[in-house]
């Protein structure tokens, strides 16, 4: 026991160093940056579907299912994301490695509860313009940071069909950003450097109910809301000039008075709704629509005329299959494979141009041989943004991996 406590202690702050920049998306400039998808890899496999109930995993956009574990659960996952980025002219790439989430679940009978940590938001970008044009600046753009959440949360089950929850988090993080423009020919630039510390608390609330069908078929359905909550932001802005030495290192000439605010920010209300069918220990296959308001996310420095908030909408297709489940089976009949497809309108508008996500995710569960603990695999293939009205097209493929470690915690021994 005090082995895996100290590991996942280990594991915990190893997420928190990693977490200051998990994203090199140029649309991460915007709001609070990219919004993270808020769960584990088993549901990211199923393009986020949410609504299986699982004894041994962690289901961690839906409070409700916490009721349903009977064993104690460790999640931890990370992946690696590629990514093409193309305007009209030109094209990059950029890849990325980070830590997704950290989070343990604690069956206490008719209840269960579960906490962690997990990203909320990431900022990442550099964008410059070397132009030999002397007609025009050159500039530099970077920024990193984002918001993650500490969230404590926990389930309780009615019925033998009726499962409800809660989640409480606290959210916390810090977002930098740094911009450098040269004049042709002066040998002095200017040099722009925001930084908002970002604090907050906001709950989901959720439920979950199962029901037979027939003897083989059972109905799953789910739903979650977030209510709609305050970011706080303190702002700090530093403006100076600066130079190159010989060496070509940044040399800060003159800076003026710092300038301090703060702004409150509001994280817009969320509905998830989901339902399928399915046999729970061999397949499932349902759909799943999340909905959610127009939000005010736009800070001082990032606060554009060519920038609208809209309405988040996302619509995701997924299920499992696991040949035979039985812990006597031939072993790659134990896998579980995942899969779905996902459609987005992430709410932000560029230009007049809808910025959407689209895309398809596969996934396996590998079994642990002797235990009830796995190693989950998956991939996920798609695309964002345009190249219309000069802004990027982003095509991805992130490959994940994580371990949900299942085991008996917290059992009295009968013999020493």
């Amino acid at each position: 026991m005090i082995k895996k406590i100290l590991i996942s202690a280990c594991l915990f702050l190893s997420l928190v160093s990693y977490s200051q920049e998990g994203t090199s998306s140029p649309y991460s400039f915007y709001g609070i940056g990219e919004t993270k998808f808020s769960g584990t890899l088993e549901n990211r496999s199923m393009a986020g579907l949410s609504i299986a109930q699982d004894s041994t995993h962690i289901n961690l956009q839906n409070p409700a299912s916490y009721a349903n574990l009977r064993w104690t659960a460790f999640a931890i996952g990370g992946s690696t994301n590629k990514t093409k980025q193309k305007t009209a002219t030109e094209s990059g790439s950029a890849q990325k490695t980070t830590l997704d989430y950290l989070a343990l679940g604690i069956p206490m009978k008719k209840f269960g509860a579960a906490f962690g940590i997990i990203p909320y938001s990431s900022v990442g970008y550099r964008i410059q313009n070397n132009t030999t044009d002397d007609t025009q600046n050159n500039k530099r753009f970077n920024g990193w940071g984002g918001l993650n959440r500490v969230f404590l949360g926990f389930g309780y089950k009615i019925t033998s069909n009726w499962n409800v929850g809660v989640n409480a988090y606290y959210n916390f993080g810090k977002i930098q950003t740094n911009s450098l423009e040269f004049i042709p020919y002066v040998p002095i630039g200017s040099r722009e450097l925001n930084i908002a510390t970002l604090s907050g608390m906001n709950y989901n609330i959720g439920m979950m109910y199962k029901t037979k069908i027939n003897k083989k078929l059972s109905l799953f359905s789910g739903v979650y809301y977030t209510p709609s909550s305050t970011l706080k932001s303190e702002n700090t802005r530093n403006i100076e000039t600066v130079s190159y030495n010989s060496s070509f290192d940044l040399q800060v000439v003159d800076t003026l008075a710092v300038q301090i605010s703060k702004k409150d920010l509001k994280l817009a209300q969320k509905w998830s709704f989901g339902a399928g069918v399915g046999d729970s220990k061999k397949w499932l296959v349902g759909a799943e629509i999340s909905l959610q308001d127009v939000g005010e996310l736009a800070n001082n420095y990032n606060a554009l005329d060519n920038v609208v908030y809209g309405k988040n909408e996302k619509y995701s297709i997924g299920g499992y299959y696991t040949p035979n489940p039985s812990p006597y089976s031939n072993y790659f009949k134990r896998i579980t494979y995942r899969g779905g497809f996902k459609y987005e309108k992430t709410g932000l508008i560029i230009n007049s141009q809808s910025i959407n996500d689209v895309g398809m995710t596969f996934g396996a569960g590998l079994p642990i041989t002797g235990s009830l603990s796995n190693v989950n695999v998956g991939l996920e293939i798609g695309k964002k943004g345009t190249t219309n009205a000069g802004l990027v097209q982003e095509n991805y493929f992130v490959v994940n991996l994580s371990f949900s470690l299942s085991d008996k915690w917290f059992v009295k021994r009968k013999f020493n």
